[in-house]
């Protein structure tokens, strides 16, 4: 995990840079980059004018410009200014509870609760404010997003944060929209399985469905929220277990809720990135590396993806994975062919721990 101070940033811009990175400099708060952060509740804040508390930037290699995220912070018993803007964001609740009222210009407000662990997504160019429920202790949250792409289209800050147009098709005000009712659709052949609600109560303990396709026993689902065309999944994998590698686009941030472990990441033929993770760990995979998550914990392995792409309605090509094998003209790497020196390093990482393999299929097929 690197920090950037304002002053290497400041070095960083004297050339050709983005839109994107001159409106991130004019945010005026630390940004961490790298390709990993080791827990999200002990990054550094500072003041952030703009949304009334603390905040950082996280913006690591994998998100290319495509995806970026923030942490930030509200005081005890405090708010955050009201917000705008022409870009899509999912909001991870870190620490604390508290309420979100939102509304479009015009219409009436409405408010939903949230704890910690809760999912949901702003509705595009509606607006909302996060208040603290608290009065002794601080909110932490997550946001992701995909202002770079946005702001790196339109280049004017102006009409991305300051737009009165309302997108009536995402979110017309109606009652109960942020309520923790939704559908369940089967997608990819029934081998995946999304929930549409524009709120999660807890990501910890959301009920998932197997997903045999990604090996090591895993389960998983997806979620579609706020009408958006980001999208977001919840993985879950068992003690002694690892997933098939497999490769995608730019701009899948992954968040741990539960579980240690370590996660690989390598282009093809180049050398691996080894990932280590606990709750709170924070990466996001360059785009199409392949990525491996390893569980070398005493409990099952859980984590929430924000993602650039991947929601049912919207398709924006392929931007996500197959899981097709890399043989077959796909993205997936099958245990009977990735190089015997992955299953070697998990089985000496459990071994360390008195741990034991639970995958025998995967790590003794080659001797």
């Amino acid at each position: 995990m690197s920090m950037v101070s304002d002053e290497q940033l400041a070095g960083e811009l004297s050339g050709d840079v983005s839109s994107y990175e001159r409106w991130l400099q004019s945010e005026n708060i630390p940004v961490y980059r790298g390709y990993s952060v080791e827990d999200l509740s002990r990054v550094n804040l500072g003041p952030w004018a703009r949304k009334g508390g603390k905040g950082c930037f996280i913006n690591l290699i994998g998100g290319e410009q495509s995806t970026d995220s923030y942490v930030c912070e509200i005081a005890p018993g405090g708010s955050l200014k009201p917000q705008k803007h022409l870009f899509e964001e999912f909001v991870l609740i870190l620490q604390g509870r508290g309420a979100t009222t939102i509304w479009n210009e015009g219409g009436p407000k409405q408010t939903f609760e949230w704890q910690e662990g809760s999912l949901f997504a702003i509705p595009l160019n509606a607006s909302y404010q996060h208040f603290n429920g608290q009065g002794d202790k601080p909110v932490r949250y997550l946001g992701s997003t995909n202002a770079p792409l946005t702001i790196n289209l339109y280049h004017n800050i102006d009409f991305i944060f300051n737009n009165s147009y309302v997108f009536k098709d995402r979110f017309s005000g109606e009652e109960g929209y942020f309520s923790t009712r939704g559908k369940l659709y089967s997608v990819a052949n029934q081998t995946v399985r999304s929930w549409e609600s524009n709120l999660i109560p807890d990501v910890r303990d959301f009920k998932l469905f197997e997903l045999k396709v990604r090996g090591g026993g895993g389960s998983s689902v997806i979620f579609e929220m706020a009408n958006g065309t980001m999208a977001a999944h919840i993985s879950e994998f068992p003690v002694g277990g690892y997933k098939k590698a497999h490769r995608h686009g730019p701009g899948a941030n992954i968040i741990i809720a539960g579980g240690q472990g370590y996660s690989l990441m390598w282009p093809e033929g180049g050398q691996r990135v080894h990932v280590p993770w606990q709750e709170g760990s924070f990466f996001v995979p360059p785009g199409r590396w392949f990525h491996q998550h390893f569980n070398t914990g005493s409990e099952p392995a859980r984590y929430v993806a924000l993602k650039f792409s991947g929601s049912r309605k919207y398709s924006m090509g392929r931007t996500s994975m197959s899981t097709e094998s890399l043989y077959n003209a796909g993205d997936q790497i099958e245990y009977e062919v990735e190089d015997p020196e992955i299953g070697a390093l998990f089985e000496k990482e459990m071994a360390a721990k008195g741990f034991q393999v639970k995958m025998p299929y995967a790590v003794k097929k080659q001797s």
